[in-house]
């Protein structure tokens, strides 16, 4: 278990949680009573990671509509990205698994994965409360936008956006570094796009260029252009 502490990043008092939450059902069901399956805890944890990830991309993407703030964090929370987190965590090797969802390959099934990543997540939270359990799950949703961002580095929203501004004359636009968090290897740029003095879009990335194409992106959806 020290091993997959040190993966986590979290130190557990009470390591028993942890346990709990690698524990799947069918593991339970084999002792009868004895154990208890992770599926409180996955239920727990499903709540934890959406008001986690909601808060952020409520925070960092203000301009973004609610249908659009829906999609990004259901493509942020999906069972792919959970299973990913999991796999790169290897969650898999301390399942606690019946011995017929042992020889299924239980060990690589996406859903428990998931499922594990998300009560791994509410044991955290339970053992000690929100801010461990926010820095475990953004540890990987940071990396998880950026990889959302990649799609679009070859498009260049910038100049699109002048384009548009440019046919009102009077108007203009003006991009402003708002935060920078991270290590210097590894440092994440949030910028804001401003239509003369109003702000119109937010975009985080890995470079200040990265974080205006981003927020050029999203004024250009708030407009209805892509």
């Amino acid at each position: 278990m020290k091993n997959l502490e040190n993966s986590i990043g979290y130190k557990f008092n009470n390591i028993k949680l942890l346990k709990n939450a690698l524990t799947h059902s069918s593991y339970a069901n084999e002792l009868k009573g004895k154990a208890n399956s992770n599926e409180r805890l996955e239920f727990l944890g499903d709540s934890v990671l959406s008001i986690i990830v909601s808060d952020y991309i409520y925070k960092n993407f203000s301009n973004m509509p609610e249908g659009e703030l829906t999609r990004l964090r259901s493509s942020l929370v999906c069972e792919k990205a959970l299973c990913s987190f999991s796999r790169e965590l290897k969650l898999g090797d301390y399942l606690l698994l019946g011995k017929g969802e042992d020889k299924g390959g239980g060990r690589e099934r996406d859903s428990i994965l998931a499922d594990a990543f998300e009560a791994v997540l509410a044991a955290i939270y339970l053992d000690g409360g929100i801010e461990p359990a926010r820095k475990h799950v953004m540890n990987f949703v940071l990396r998880e936008l950026q990889n959302h961002s990649v799609e679009d580095t070859n498009k260049d929203f910038k100049t699109e956006l002048q384009e548009i501004i440019q046919k009102n004359p009077e108007e203009s636009v003006n991009y402003v570094l708002v935060d920078e968090s991270g290590p210097d290897h590894d440092k994440l740029f949030t910028v804001e796009v401003y239509l003369n003095s109003n702000p119109i879009g937010k975009g985080t990335g890995k470079s200040k260029k990265q974080a205006e194409q981003m927020a050029a992106k999203e004024a250009l959806a708030l407009m209805g252009k892509i």
